[in-house]
């Protein structure tokens, strides 16, 4: 394998789904993948469900920051950027492919909903990493 792959996942608060997906691509990626997370209008904190969802698996969600798409552009081009329900909120960012999940936002869902959407990002993005 070559130089490591470069994603970008982009929600709207940049508080859930993208910064557990960041989360897992760190995870399953290994040194292959370096993992980016960022809002379209970032709410500036993770959410604490996040936080405990994915200290359940392991993961201290604890010490990522909630930033906009400014703040992580520069590390543009990337290999793909991935997009979660930001629609005409998300603004091009320089990248070889755009790809566009349709995952529910769990913000306000109880925990074993929480759960199934972390399940779902987590297969996801599994199945990215196999593409990548």
């Amino acid at each position: 394998m070559g130089d490591k792959k470069k994603v970008l996942f982009v929600c709207v608060e940049n508080a859930n789904r993208s910064q557990m997906s960041q989360a897992f691509a760190k995870m399953h990626g290994g040194g292959s993948v370096e993992a980016f997370s960022a809002g379209s209008r970032p709410s500036g904190v993770v959410n604490p469900k996040a936080i405990a969802s994915m200290k359940e698996l392991g993961y201290d969600l604890s010490t990522h920051d909630s930033k906009s798409l400014k703040e992580v552009g520069p590390n543009a081009p990337f290999d793909a950027v991935v997009r979660m329900g930001c629609g005409d909120a998300c603004p091009w960012m320089p990248a070889k492919k755009f790809i566009d999940w349709e995952i529910p936002d769990p913000k306000h869902m109880g925990p074993d909903q929480f759960r199934e959407v972390r399940d779902l990002i987590e297969k996801k993005v599994k199945e990215l990493l196999m593409v990548l």
